[in-house]
């Protein structure tokens, strides 16, 4: 498992970016509406708040995220992935997949189902999709 984080982290950095900061761009990508609040992208994350403030600063000067206020409370910041932020994301995994796929196919039968068996022990076997 190590070995496919390592892969994604290195294609990450070859295409300018921090490891954490891909890491947080895929939170954002990922969550529902593609919207996090900064408090729970540092919660994801499990960073202090001033380390995911400035994170956040970094990719926003970057233009891979902005700062909106929500619609229902203006009070509230939340931050949504940019188009280029969408292009980082997809073209780290695009670069990522032939390698990722190599390496699984490197994998015996019983190997495979040790890892999947890993993940599922992390994650849960809820495979619901919202």
């Amino acid at each position: 498992m190590r070995k496919l984080f390592r892969i994604v982290e290195d294609k990450a950095k070859e295409l300018g970016i921090d490891p954490l900061a891909h890491q947080a761009l895929l939170q954002v990508y990922g969550s529902a509406g593609q919207a996090l609040r900064v408090s729970q992208l540092g919660e994801r994350l499990d960073i202090t708040t001033a380390f995911t403030s400035n994170l956040v600063k970094g990719l926003v000067r970057r233009g891979f995220l902005v700062r909106e206020s929500l619609a229902s409370d203006a009070r509230v910041t939340i931050l949504r992935i940019t188009d280029a932020g969408r292009d980082l994301c997809n073209r780290v995994d695009a670069d990522v997949r032939p390698h990722v796929d190599y390496f699984a196919s490197q994998l015996s039968p019983n190997e495979r189902r040790i890892a999947l068996s890993t993940v599922m022990f992390y994650i849960g076997t809820d495979t619901t999709i919202e």
